[in-house]
């Protein structure tokens, strides 16, 4: 069961400064994580989910991305009032990521004992040899088999689940209280991805660190999460209980979402939401999902919206959630 809260992220702003102007990956995404909860995070490419993550940790791309305004609170601090000095010490330490692609997030001219000692030493210190010690217990919390043999080898000597697991133990190695977990099981096969997953959720039930899950995919939301923050076009439009989410999807978002999930009794053809995605850079006044929405009444295109409950902790920013436009037609809506 969810603890206390342990991450609190306040109205964060994340923008990209280049010659079109400003782009606004992430615009004003707030949300709250407990000790041991798992909250899920999903959207279309492009729309806020990665950047999210990195602007958590500070790893963004600079000098063109900035973190603009908002808050971070990790365990009582505020990391985005931190220097890159201190930021150093809390990364990997008390929040870590598991990066969507092993095969470029490990380096391939060191071995892989050398990349797991490299990050308990930045945290931990000591002999090498009780790094060693921990590194071979980190490899072996993670179902790496013959961990002390894997040792001496190099990553392109493993399979994408083992390379995977492998990033799995440099995020778990110090212990953190919070893990994002950036879509980890892409590159993996149906069977290995249900054994990873698992694999997550036993570690968390022995360390009680929080999940973020970033994923496309709702079956890995359903299997994997307490709560789901629906993104699109750098904001979050719908947050809430997994169980209320499924049953209860409230943002035409999010209903397009769950209808172009394919259904095994389904012989038609596939939905698709029509329409693109608003670019960060020329992003329109009212409700960003308003030009692919079939809901839309003239206050969508003037005024973005603020949250309407759905049910008890389960909010979405759609105008159809306010008692004054629930039942208004398009000429109703101009008139009010």
């Amino acid at each position: 069961m969810a603890g206390d809260v342990i991450l609190d992220v306040r109205d964060l702003h994340t923008y990209f400064f280049n010659r079109r102007g400003i782009t606004k990956a992430v615009d004003g995404v707030s949300f709250t994580l407990r000790e041991g909860e798992t909250l899920g995070i999903v959207g279309e490419s492009g729309c806020g989910k990665t950047m999210t993550a990195r602007s958590l940790l500070r790893i963004i791309p600079k000098p063109a991305a900035r973190i603009v305004s908002g808050e971070v609170i990790l365990d009582g601090e505020n990391l985005v009032a931190m220097s890159d000095e201190e930021m150093r010490q809390i990364r990997g330490r008390k929040i870590a990521m598991i990066f969507q692609d092993p095969q470029t997030s490990l380096n391939p001219v060191f071995t892989i004992g050398n990349q797991v000692i490299e990050a308990l030493g930045t945290h931990e210190g000591g002999p090498r040899r009780n790094l060693v010690e921990r590194a071979i217990e980190a490899l072996r919390s993670v179902r790496v088999a013959a961990p002390e043999r894997r040792m001496h080898d190099f990553p392109h000597q493993m399979s994408g689940g083992m390379k995977q697991r492998v990033l799995g133990a440099i995020a778990i190695a110090s212990v953190p209280k919070v893990i994002i977990a950036d879509e980890p099981t892409t590159a993996l096969d149906a069977t290995i991805q249900l054994q990873y997953l698992r694999l997550l959720k036993d570690i968390q039930a022995e360390t009680g660190m929080a999940i973020i899950f970033i994923t496309h995919d709702f079956g890995i939301v359903a299997r994997m999460c307490d709560s789901v923050a629906v993104m699109y076009a750098g904001r979050v439009v719908e947050r809430g209980d997994v169980r209320q989410l499924f049953n209860n999807p409230s943002h035409p978002y999010t209903q397009a979402l769950m209808a172009s999930v394919p259904q095994m009794e389904r012989t038609d053809r596939l939905f698709a939401i029509d329409g693109q995605p608003p670019a960060l850079y020329a992003l329109p006044d009212g409700c960003r999902f308003a030009d692919r929405c079939g809901h839309t009444r003239d206050i969508c295109h003037q005024e973005y919206p603020d949250p309407g409950r759905a049910g008890e902790s389960h909010t979405a920013h759609c105008w159809m959630l306010h008692p004054q436009w629930q039942n208004a037609t398009p000429v109703e809506a101009e008139a009010a």
